[in-house]
C-alpha cells in the first residue's frame, strides 16, 4: 500500500508538471491567447477539434458503461451469437466521415485563405507594391528583416503595422529554420532553396505598447536553437510610417556623439564592420550579410535574441559570446577586448538610435 501511495504521488506530480509545462510568464507567447486573424482562426479550429474529440470520448464512455452494466454475464448460458448489424455498421462508418468533414472543410478553406499572397505580387506601374512586405532571412542564430518596398534592413526586432495584412517571404541562409510568432500565427519553414510566403495580421486590440510579441525558431537547427528568438513590435500605421522615415534618414545616428563612443566607433570600424552593418541599406547582397544589422541597436529590447538590452549584458556578450549562445559565429572573433575597449564599444553600440 505504501508503494502504491508513492506511485500515486509521483503520478500526480507528473500530471501537474505536464500541465504547467505549457505555462509561461512571458507575454504574447501562447497560442491560446490569439492576437490576430490567423491566430484566431487557428485557435477556433483547435477548439473545434478538441470539442469533437471530447464529445466522441464521452459518447464512447457512456456506451461502454451501458454495455458493461446491461449486458454483464448473469449465468452460464451462451448468449445468441450475432454476426453483424448492418444498421450499426453504417452508423459507425458514416459518423466518423461526417466528423472528419466538419474538421477538414474549414481547415482546408483556412489553408487556402492564408496561402493567398496575390497582394504582395501585384505591382503598380512604377514597380512598387502597396502591400507591406517583409523578407525574413534566418541564419544561425539570428533573424534579418528586410523591407524591400521601403529599402531598409534591420535584425532581431520585426516592426510591423497593426490591423492590416503583413506579407512575408521566408528563406534561410544555412540550415532549415521555422518562423513562428505564437500569439499571431504561423509557423512556417525558412528553407535554403525555396521561398515560402504567407501573411499575418496584428490586431491592435491585443497590442500593448509596453510589451513586444515573442518570436521563435520552431525548427531544431543547432545547439543554440532554443535561444534563436526575436521580438515583433506592432505599431499603428502612422507610427510605423514614422519609424520607416527615421530608418531611411539614419545617417545622423551613425556619428558617435561622445569621446568614448568615438573610440568605440573606431574599434567597430576596425573589426566589426566586416560582418555587421550600421546603415539600413548598405547595398550588401542578402546572401553576403554575415551578422545582424545594428542600425538601431540602442533602441532594441534584446541582445543576441533573448538578453535584455543593457550595458551590463552587452559587455558580457562581447566578452564571451559562446557562454550565451553556443555555436554562434562571434565566438572566434570576440573575447579578446580589454575593459577599456569594452566600455568604448558598448558606448558606441548603445548610442545607435534612429528615434528620439
Amino acid at each position: 500500500m505504501k508503494r502504491l501511495a508513492k506511485w500515486r504521488l509521483v503520478s500526480l506530480f507528473a500530471l501537474v508538471s505536464l500541465i504547467l509545462s505549457a505555462c509561461s510568464g512571458q507575454p504574447h507567447l501562447s497560442t491560446l491567447q490569439p492576437a490576430g486573424e490567423v491566430a484566431q482562426k487557428q485557435y477556433d479550429l483547435m477548439v473545434l477539434s478538441t470539442v469533437i474529440m471530447l464529445a466522441v470520448m464521452a459518447v464512447v464512455a457512456v456506451i461502454f458503461v451501458v454495455v458493461l452494466v446491461k449486458f454483464r454475464r448473469k449465468d452460464d448460458k451462451i448468449p445468441k451469437q450475432v454476426e453483424g448489424n448492418h444498421a450499426l455498421e453504417i452508423i459507425w462508418t458514416v459518423i466518423p466521415i461526417l466528423l472528419i468533414l466538419i474538421i477538414s472543410v474549414p481547415t482546408v478553406v483556412s489553408i487556402f485563405k492564408f496561402a493567398d499572397v496575390d497582394a504582395m505580387e501585384r505591382k503598380n506601374e512604377d514597380g512598387t507594391v502597396d502591400a507591406t512586405v517583409v523578407n525574413v532571412r534566418a541564419s544561425l542564430y539570428w533573424w534579418e528583416f528586410e523591407y524591400p518596398n521601403e529599402g531598409i534592413v534591420t535584425s532581431q526586432e520585426l516592426v510591423v503595422p497593426t490591423d492590416e495584412k503583413v506579407y512575408f517571404n521566408l528563406i534561410a541562409s544555412d540550415v532549415k529554420h521555422s518562423f513562428w510568432i505564437p500569439a499571431v500565427g504561423g509557423k512556417m519553414d525558412n528553407n535554403t532553396e525555396n521561398v515560402n510566403k504567407f501573411w499575418l495580421e496584428f490586431d491592435s486590440e491585443h497590442v500593448d505598447p509596453n510589451e513586444l510579441f515573442q518570436g521563435r525558431c520552431a525548427e531544431l537547427c543547432g545547439p543554440s536553437h532554443a535561444l534563436m528568438d526575436f521580438k515583433a513590435k506592432a505599431l499603428p500605421r502612422a507610427e510605423y510610417d514614422q519609424w520607416v522615415s527615421d530608418m531611411k534618414n539614419v545617417e545622423e545616428a551613425e556619428v558617435a556623439t561622445t569621446d568614448l563612443a568615438q573610440q568605440g566607433q573606431e574599434i567597430f570600424n576596425q573589426s566589426c564592420i566586416g560582418c555587421h552593418a550600421v546603415t539600413p541599406s548598405n547595398g550588401t547582397p542578402a546572401e553576403a550579410r554575415l551578422a545582424p544589422n545594428l542600425t538601431n541597436f540602442g533602441e532594441r529590447s534584446i541582445i543576441a535574441g533573448y538578453l535584455e538590452n543593457n550595458e551590463e549584458n552587452l559587455k558580457d556578450w562581447l566578452k564571451d559570446p559562446e557562454t550565451f549562445k553556443p555555436g554562434n559565429k562571434m565566438t572566434d572573433t570576440y573575447g579578446k577586448l580589454t575593459p577599456e575597449q569594452l566600455d568604448a564599444l558598448t558606448a558606441y553600440l548603445m548610442g545607435l538610435k534612429v528615434q528620439d
